[in-house]
């Protein structure tokens, strides 16, 4: 978890040198695609200060009133992003038509082009570094960080095409043109987030590769059972709770029964880390499928 808070937490100060140096860009320019470029850099700080709080509060263990746990408000942060990207891409539209309506040639944009090249690149770096941190840490606020910085480095490579490409050619509507497709882009990106964030708020199932990966742990591990069946699982942060009943034989005691228990949740923590593990016991004749060897439905 320290590692998560110091990726989030290492985000807001790259964030703000990048915002910098892209609207230095745009100063040195006068570039509406730049603009449009550090526009999205400004979500990107504060995406990046909402993640870190979001990853800081999930962190909290369960109290009384909160007994599953904080882990969600990771999910709080992603929809943020989402609603953050899709005010940035209005903007960038409004200013787009502007500059479309009065173009005005640019200044110095060799310079421009390699201050925003610095900045793509320092992006490019992070955005690797948080992907791999999310990734095997299962946190939803870093990932959802990563796909929006890797939104941005992408745009910029794009703006920075463009803009060389205006500066060869002289097309001046080129820079609004850009800086539109740029709006349009994050938009998509924008949705994107806020689906797979709400999908997490509405408790929605894991994947379906690894609900077989799930089924086939517990088959593998539940050894003397008889059956196991109504399985549901539901993703909440890097948290995933997966629970269901087990049939055992009526002759067996507590202890064994327990002693199965045990076996499947070390062997579903093996597979999914972080799980959380709820199985409810019961005698034979609630068997769904007698006879069957041990299905996992």
């Amino acid at each position: 978890m320290k590692q998560v808070i110091r990726l989030a937490l290492g985000g807001i100060g790259v964030g703000i040198l990048v915002l910098a140096l892209k609207y230095a860009a745009y100063l040195v320019t006068g570039s509406v695609a730049f603009y449009s470029d550090a526009l999205e850099t400004i979500v990107n700080v504060a995406t990046a200060v909402a993640a870190f709080f979001a990853v800081r509060l999930s962190a909290v263990p369960p109290d009384a009133n909160h007994p599953y746990g904080h882990h969600k408000a990771e999910y709080l942060s992603a929809v943020l992003e989402g609603v953050l990207i899709v005010v940035a891409a209005l903007a960038i539209l409004r200013k787009a038509y502007l500059g479309y309506a009065e173009p005005r040639p640019l200044d110095a944009p060799a310079l421009g082009l390699a201050i925003n090249g610095v900045a793509t690149v320092i992006n490019g770096v992070w955005c690797f570094l948080l992907f791999r941190g999310g990734r095997r840490r299962r946190s939803p606020a870093l990932l959802a960080d990563a796909h929006h910085l890797l939104t941005d480095v992408i745009t910029s490579v794009g703006v920075i095409a463009g803009v060389a490409l205006m500066a060869l050619t002289g097309w001046l509507a080129l820079d609004s043109l850009i800086a539109a497709l740029v709006a349009l882009h994050i938009l998509w990106w924008g949705w994107v987030l806020m689906r797979r964030s709400i999908g997490g708020l509405m408790d929605e199932a894991v994947s379906h590769d690894m609900l077989e990966n799930i089924r086939l742990a517990i088959s593998k591990e539940a050894e003397g059972a008889l059956e196991a069946h109504d399985l549901r699982t539901r993703h909440a942060g890097r948290t995933t709770f997966i629970q269901f009943h087990l049939v055992v034989p009526g002759t067996m005691s507590v202890a064994e029964s327990h002693a199965i228990c045990d076996r499947i949740e070390a062997g579903l923590k093996a597979d999914v880390p972080d799980a959380v593990v709820t199985i409810h016991v019961e005698p034979e004749h609630k068997a769904k499928h007698p006879g069957a060897g041990v299905p996992v439905v």
